[in-house]
């Protein structure tokens, strides 16, 4: 399990894209955002950089890990 901190998500919407995103990643079991923490949980065996990437190119800043 990996959790990132992500800058710029404010919304439902904010949410659902980076989940489609991330869950889209085919070694992604599952991905849950928290607004009020800003932050995305990942289950399965996905590369970090790979993740990080995905995010970022739906718009969104990585900050980190949690």
């Amino acid at each position: 399990m990996l959790t990132l901190k992500v800058s710029g998500m404010s919304c439902g919407q904010c949410a659902q894209t980076v989940t489609k995103a991330v869950e889209a990643l085919p070694s992604v079991e599952r991905a849950l955002v928290d607004l009020k923490k800003g932050q995305v949980t990942i289950e399965g065996d996905a590369d970090e950089s790979t993740i990080r990437q995905v995010i970022e190119d739906a718009g969104y800043e990585v900050q980190g890990r949690a």
